[in-house]
C-alpha cells in the first residue's frame, strides 16, 4: 500500500466524499504469511467517517452518552493531495540511489 500515515488525502466515496484530512492509522493484510483479516488496507482519516456510539454509564449517577467515533475506511477510497501542486493524485516510485522515493504522478515532486 502506497498511502501512509500522517499522509493528506481526500476522499473519494462515501458521505464525505471531497473532504479532505490526514490519515491517523493503516491497517494492511500480508496474505502470504495468514497476518491479518478482513480489516485489511483499510485506513483511518482524522475527521472523516465518523459514527456515533451510545456509552453506557459506567458508575451509578453518571449519565451515559453518543460519542462521535473515525472508522476505517478502504484505502482504494482515499487519494493522496500532493504537497506541492494541491491536487489529488496517484503515487510513483523513482529510485535514487538506494533510496526509492514516493513522488507524485501529476508535478513529479517528492512526496
Amino acid at each position: 500500500m502506497k498511502i501512509k500515515k500522517n499522509d493528506n488525502v481526500i476522499m473519494l466515496s462515501g458521505k464525505d466524499r471531497g473532504r479532505k484530512g490526514k490519515i491517523t492509522h493503516v491497517f494492511f493484510t500480508r496474505r502470504s504469511l495468514g497476518i491479518g483479516g478482513r480489516d485489511g488496507n483499510t485506513v483511518v482519516v482524522e475527521g472523516l467517517n465518523l459514527v456515533k456510539k451510545h456509552l453506557r454509564a459506567k458508575k451509578q449517577g453518571q449519565k451515559g452518552q453518543i460519542v462521535s467515533k473515525e472508522r476505517a475506511v478502504n484505502a482504494s477510497s482515499v487519494a493522496l493531495v500532493c504537497k506541492s501542486c494541491g491536487k489529488q493524485t496517484r503515487l510513483g516510485y523513482k529510485v535514487e540511489g538506494e533510496n526509492k522515493i514516493r513522488i507524485c504522478k501529476k508535478c513529479g515532486a517528492e512526496v
